[in-house]
Order: C-alpha cells, then sequence, then structure tokens
C-alpha cells in the first residue's frame, strides 16, 4: 500500500502502515520464514508477536512512536534494562541486534515521513497477572522487586549521554505534560472539572512539600501496571521500559494500580508492597504516608492519557467510566488530605 500523510489517514489505515512496516522490519534481523507480525498492543508504540515456524521461535518487535523518544533515549532505555539483567537485579527482555549490529533500526514506510525506530526482543515466558487475581503475595514480591530496582539505578553509572523523560508534577499535570493536559480527559462536565482542578492544585502542593532529595527521587521504571509484569513460577519479570526515566520512588508504586486504583483491596495491596519494599530498602513511615497523593497523580495522569490516546483499545474501553470513578477518588483524597 503507497500512501501518503500517516498522520491524516484513518485510524485503520494508521494499522495497515505499522504492520506493513513491522513485517519490512523483519529483514533488518534476518528473519525470512516468520508469519507476519501480529499486533498485541497499541499505546505509545505498536508492540507486535513474531513468529518463525521454521526455528520455533518467538520474539516481540516495537515500532517506536514518532516523536516520543529520540534514538538516544532509546539506547539509554535498552542500556538500564539490559544492565538490570546483568547484573542480576530482576529478569528484564532481551534485546536483539539487527544484521548490521544495532539494537535499534531505523525502518521506512512510503506514508511516514521519517523512519520509524523499531526493537525486537526475545520473547518472554510467563502470564500476565490480572486485578482479578488473588494478588497479595504478589504484591509483596513486586515490592521487592521494586526495591532491587531502585537500589541499583542508585549505584549504576549513567553514561555522559544518557537521556530519559523527567515524570514530576509539570511534566504530569503541570504546565508541560508529556501525555497532554488531564482537562482534555473524557466524559468532563464543569463540576467535574472544578473538583479535578482542585485535587491537582493539592497533589502539587503536596508534592512541592514532599520536594525531590536523591533518597526520594531518581531513575524508576514509571509503569509497572500488572500488563508491564510476567509472572513465570515465582519470578517477576518486568517488561516495557518505554515510559522509564526521573521521577519518585513512590510513583513505581502507584502505577502498580493503574487503572483500578479505585478498587477496595488497593490499600491492602499498597500495605503489602511497601512490606516487600522495606525488605530490600529503607522506606520511612513519612514517605508511606504520602502514597495515597502518588495514587491520585497516577490518576489523574491517566485521566490525561485516555483524552489524548482515544484511538487506542484501552483508552476506548475505559474513556468516560474511568473519569466518573475518578469523583470519589478525587473527594476522598481532598477530605482527607486537603
Amino acid at each position: 500500500m503507497v500512501v501518503t500523510g500517516f498522520d491524516d489517514l484513518p485510524h485503520e489505515d494508521q494499522l495497515k502502515c505499522l504492520a506493513e512496516l513491522a513485517t519490512t522490519a523483519l529483514a533488518s534481523y534476518g528473519i525470512e520464514s516468520a508469519a507476519a507480525p501480529q499486533l498485541i498492543n497499541l499505546s505509545e508504540n505498536a508492540t507486535y508477536r513474531v513468529d518463525d515456524a521454521a526455528s520455533r521461535r518467538r520474539w516481540a518487535m516495537r515500532v517506536h512512536r514518532e516523536g516520543y523518544h529520540s534514538t538516544t533515549a532509546i539506547a539509554s532505555e535498552l542500556a538500564w534494562l539490559r544492565a538490570l539483567r546483568t547484573d542480576d537485579v530482576v529478569v528484564t527482555p532481551v534485546p536483539v541486534a539487527g544484521r548490521d549490529g544495532e539494537l535499534i533500526q531505523a525502518v521506512g514506510h512510503p506514508a511516514m515521513a521519517r523512519p520509524r525506530n523499531v526493537v525486537l526482543f526475545e520473547w518472554e515466558n510467563g502470564e500476565e497477572p490480572s486485578e482479578t487475581d488473588h494478588l497479595f503475595d504478589r504484591f509483596r514480591m513486586l515490592g521487592e522487586v521494586t526495591a532491587r530496582m531502585h537500589d541499583h539505578a542508585q549505584g549504576w553509572p549513567r553514561s555522559a549521554d544518557f537521556e530519559r523523560l523527567t515524570w514530576d508534577f509539570e511534566t504530569s499535570l503541570g504546565a508541560s505534560p508529556h501525555w497532554g493536559s488531564w482537562r482534555d480527559g473524557m466524559g468532563l462536565d464543569a463540576d467535574k472539572i472544578a473538583l479535578f482542578a482542585e485535587t491537582v492544585a493539592l497533589i502539587g502542593r503536596r508534592l512541592e512539600r514532599f520536594g525531590k532529595s536523591a533518597d526520594r527521587f531518581g531513575l524508576i521504571h514509571c509503569d509497572m501496571r500488572l500488563a508491564n509484569l510476567l509472572i513465570d513460577d515465582d519470578i517477576v519479570k518486568v517488561l516495557d521500559f518505554d515510559d522509564c526515566g526521573f521521577s519518585w520512588h513512590l510513583y513505581d508504586a502507584a502505577t502498580t494500580v493503574s487503572f483500578f486504583e479505585h478498587e477496595p483491596h488497593v490499600p491492602e495491596l499498597m500495605a503489602r508492597w511497601v512490606a516487600g519494599y522495606r525488605g530490600v530498602r529503607d522506606l520511612p513511615a513519612e514517605d508511606e504516608a504520602e502514597i495515597p497523593t502518588f495514587v491520585m497523580l497516577r490518576r489523574m495522569l491517566l485521566v490525561a492519557w485516555i483524552g489524548s490516546h482515544s484511538e487506542t483499545d484501552l483508552a476506548r474501553s475505559m474513556g468516560v467510566s474511568y473519569t466518573a470513578s475518578t469523583v470519589p477518588l478525587c473527594q476522598d483524597y481532598l477530605r482527607k488530605y486537603g
């Protein structure tokens, strides 16, 4: 299909272009007998499963969204996830070099003005945990894994050109949001906007008081939601470091309950996470007490994400109902912490 103007195409045609690009990218890795890549996730990037019947091998291919991360930033992500695995901190995906020896391949399509960055990973076995599972024991394990990752990041010597986004108040809910404004969320009306604005202001005040000292703020995963985890027997595998960057350590705790922050068992899950974390790394009571602020930060950030990613299946499925179920969370947060 030869077209022009990718951004102007209907969503279904964009998906066709991305699938064609993914198929073209196989040649960069010398994969010749694989079936057509199968889309398994569309978020910031498009992720495909690649199956090669001849070799019985499987990979995950990530086609990067244009303009979200530079090539240097992607290389920085890969450097950290490889170090985490090499240093036996946590099992992370293994990136595969192309035929030219490079981990990042630039692949073009006639509809796109510029090539897209593509990364291929070895397939990791395991099961994605579900919010309907009995997660209490898993969250203790997750707290332990997260603490080990935070310890590693603080001691790991980053290269001089290491580049990742910063996720603080300004770049999440403030004047320069990476995922767009929460005011563009689905299903907002005047009453919700007023309530959400009051909530966001309180989050900002509390985070300013909390500060960004090195024991609280650093390089973290930034998206440890259930969809980015695999459970393989008693091993927790951490996937998708695409949003990793600089933020508060406790933001990693908040991301574990993404999209179900309103469920009644969340406080107990957080308690189990804290217990696991403290088994590895110190977490003062003062810091633990601020976890609800980070949960609200993440919740409001996801309201923004849904609004700016309305074409994705996840945003379509959550949409207005997610905004509506945010209202009682805001009311409760303002009552307890305002």
